[in-house]
């Protein structure tokens, strides 16, 4: 099975402006609304590709109630633990540029994670966990570590800065930062000169494969006997939210069903980008319609 994780997820109310002005009252012209944060994203796009993944982390009051039965609705699975304090709301402003105000997440009682890892602890070395996004702000910061000291799975794992060197010696079958995320990792400036250097330093370190993204340059990926450049696919960007999270999807969905690497990154790349072309989470007809226009090259030496 693949199980997604997130510790804090949201409602995403989205709501589009013509223009916004700081200090005076706004008005949108349209709203949306939509169960958040990383893991649930990636739950999306692999239920769109046709998987079945499992959703685990923790909701609560009002909001996660709203969460739970958003899913239901599209078909994806949960078996979330449920607390006593409620799930947060993650506002996402949309007019000739993107704000997003994200809330911190509830508290999260010992009694609540004691259940979680219990239920957590049943995962075996024949699924994939796919641990995304911020830890509540009740909880530990290495509770990531926690998670992967009690269980033997094929994982990965998307957390911002630093922090990520922590999860790199427990072997993650993918990590995926983008150029500034790098340059937090490593506290270095990050071009074209040295991307390459950092990016096998996170494969040396014990990531399975690495996934860059460079934004309007594509991106590249690098395992242990690959080095690839995925050239970007022009079309209109709509909606950035997803898009890393629809890459994370994509490639786990690829190597769970067989395919190469190379293949896999492909569809990683198609999965990334048809989420960037949509208003929500990309449908399969858009992400294989777009797989056929994605060019993968040998990069760097």
């Amino acid at each position: 099975m693949i199980y997604t994780l997130t510790l804090n997820p949201s409602i995403d109310y989205i709501m589009r402006l013509y223009e916004y002005k700081d200090g005076f009252t706004n008005r949108s012209y349209e709203e949306m609304k939509f169960p958040g944060g990383k893991g649930i994203m990636v739950s999306k796009l692999l239920k769109n590709l046709g998987e079945d993944p499992i959703n685990l982390g923790f909701i609560g009051g009002f909001t996660g109630e709203y969460i739970k039965s958003s899913l239901k609705d599209l078909g994806i699975k949960e078996n979330f633990t449920f607390i006593e304090d409620d799930s947060r709301i993650n506002v996402k402003l949309k007019y000739r540029s993107e704000t997003e105000i994200n809330a911190g997440g509830p508290f999260i009682s010992d009694e609540e994670v004691n259940e979680f890892l219990d239920n957590i602890s049943t995962l075996n070395s024949n699924d994939t966990l796919i641990i995304s996004g911020s830890i509540p702000k009740s909880l530990d910061d290495n509770f990531y570590k926690q998670i992967l000291d009690c269980n033997n799975v094929d994982f990965t794992i998307d957390v911002a800065g630093k922090e990520l060197l922590d999860y790199l010696s427990y072997n993650p079958i993918l990590v995926k930062p983008n150029i500034d995320e790098l340059e937090m990792i490593f506290g270095e400036k990050i071009d074209k000169s040295n991307l390459l250097h950092y990016a096998k330093r996170l494969n040396d370190l014990g990531a399975q494969s690495v996934i860059i993204s460079m934004g309007k340059d594509g991106s590249i990926f690098i395992s242990e006997d690959l080095i690839l450049k995925a050239e970007p696919i022009e079309g209109r960007l709509i909606n950035s939210v997803g898009a890393g999270d629809s890459m994370v999807g994509g490639f786990v969905y690829g190597l769970k069903n067989g395919v190469s690497k190379k293949e896999a990154y492909k569809l990683a790349v198609a999965c990334g980008t048809a989420t960037a072309f949509s208003e929500d989470i990309a449908k399969k007809e858009l992400i294989y319609e777009i797989l056929k226009r994605v060019e993968v090259n040998g990069y760097g030496n």
